[in-house]
């Protein structure tokens, strides 16, 4: 049977780029080599590890701060089966969601793993080894990506004692010490949600800041507020050895410009050090798509170089991001069914999901200056927001940068409680050109969070009100 388009892979940017094309008239095959679909993302990576964030976010505050809001409750025991069955209930739900949507939009499965055999020509190995030959007008690679490991250091991951993010959200106990390699959003986010339950962590980071490209105040501020947590942060350190030991794991690192090398051991050693585009068993060679450093090359409108083939998500050029995944798979169905799909990436948020939470949208302060941009700087601290200071939430800032010219906002950053719902009125503003005295001038309601957006617009082209 042939089809319209075959995608390959249904984490959120295959499963996304499915249903709009079956959406928009197409007759539409996917391709999962899981049982399940969802990909990483729904599966052991974004939403099993917001599950224990959540949970462990409220065991932490039985134990610390209802107190303080005049709950008395005792000293909270953990249950971790019972936290891991609400993350794995959590996964079912939305893996099972996925496949209704399928059937819905009469969208066909195969399962197995995906080979490109030319144009047009996609073949299914089962998991007995059978072969199955499916044909197709156009082809969407979303194959998302897998563990990087260490560059130039050989780890054995038995997802046991050294982990990746997949065993790190399956730990039968909590460890009494955890070392994270990598101050990336993975590690960040799965290290504090041990840290809550009760592990001792360090994160050993080789870049001289966490959260790589994301803006400089920004993670100055949020590694401080983990210091104030108990996470133990080592900067401009080089992972040379992580080995296994009896019982337990050993991590061996040297700092960076040079010096004396340290040993640490853990119970549990967690990499997350990021993540390779998984392109293994495409058969991209045989098949001619070129790659560049492992990533599949694409034009503007997300085509290779072979006709009828497209790729879009982990396996393409930008930030390894779900949503980013879903608006290429939006962008490229609405191609397919010969509309002008698009994706404005000046306008793609990204948000860690610790606590406080951080998220950004745009150009950083770095970015700016490197590319010699004038522009204006307006803060608010969320210590002045009357929201904040009710819920016991006060760490943290908003921060908008606009041009000295023209007022367009360019960046907008926010550590803090909720700042990944917060950042969205920030990225709808950038995606239509607004200006901060746009932002400024919309009435928000009090008391929330959200005040501190509009505050931090304000102080941008003219003054705050409440500092």
């Amino acid at each position: 049977m042939a089809y319209d388009v075959i995608v390959i892979g249904t984490g959120p940017g295959g499963y996304v780029c499915a249903i709009k094309a079956a959406q928009l008239g197409l007759k539409t095959a996917v391709v999962e080599k899981r049982e399940t679909f969802g990909g990483t993302c729904l599966n052991v990576g974004c939403i099993p590890s917001k599950a224990l964030l959540h949970a462990s976010e409220e065991f932490y505050k039985a134990g610390h701060e209802f107190e303080q809001l005049g709950i008395k409750v005792g000293t909270p025991e953990l249950d971790l089966p019972g936290m891991m069955a609400h993350k794995d209930k959590t996964v079912k739900a939305n893996v099972d969601g996925v496949q209704f949507l399928f059937k819905k939009n009469k969208i066909d499965a195969f399962h197995g793993t995906g080979r490109i055999a030319g144009k047009g020509k996609v073949i299914v190995t089962k998991d007995d080894g059978s072969e199955e030959t499916v044909e197709a007008k156009n082809i969407v690679i979303a194959t998302g990506s897998d563990i990087a490991g260490i560059p130039g250091v050989e780890v054995d991951i038995d997802e046991k004692t050294i982990v990746s993010s997949t065993g790190g959200i399956a730990l039968e106990k909590v460890p009494e010490r955890m070392i994270v390699v990598g101050g990336g959003v993975i590690g960040l986010e799965l290290g504090s949600v041990w840290k809550r339950l009760g592990a001792e962590v360090t994160v050993i980071e080789y870049l001289p800041k966490i959260l790589g490209g994301m803006d400089g105040e920004l993670s100055k501020q949020f590694q401080k507020v983990l210091k104030k947590q108990g996470v133990d942060v080592r900067l401009s350190s080089k992972v040379t050895q992580v080995e296994k030991r009896d019982g337990s794991a050993a991590v061996t690192f040297e700092p960076v410009d040079g010096g004396d090398a340290e040993t640490m051991e853990a119970d549990i050693v967690l990499v997350s050090t990021g993540r390779r585009p998984f392109t293994d068993s495409l058969g991209l060679d045989d098949a001619g798509i070129e790659t560049d450093r492992g990533r599949v090359v694409i034009d503007d409108h997300f085509r290779t170089n072979l006709e009828g083939v497209y790729a879009i998500g982990d396996v393409v050029r930008g930030p390894m991001l779900a949503h980013k995944a879903e608006d290429e798979g939006i962008a490229v169905a609405e191609i397919l069914a010969g509309q002008a799909g698009h994706v404005n990436y000046d306008a793609i948020p990204s948000v860690v999901y610790t606590e406080p939470e951080v998220a950004s949208v745009g150009k950083t302060e770095e970015e700016l200056k490197d590319e010699g941009v004038e522009y204006n700087v307006g803060k608010f601290n969320y210590s002045a927001n009357g929201r904040a200071r009710a819920m016991l939430t006060t760490d943290g800032f908003v921060k908008v940068l606009a041009d000295k010219k023209t007022d367009r906002v360019l960046g907008v950053h926010i550590l803090g409680h909720n700042a990944g719902e917060m950042i969205h009125e920030a990225t709808v503003l950038i995606e239509f050109s607004g200006s901060s005295e746009d932002l400024g001038r919309v009435c928000h309601a009090h008391p929330t969070m959200s005040e501190a957006v509009r505050e931090a617009a304000l102080a941008c082209f003219a003054k705050p009100i409440h500092s």
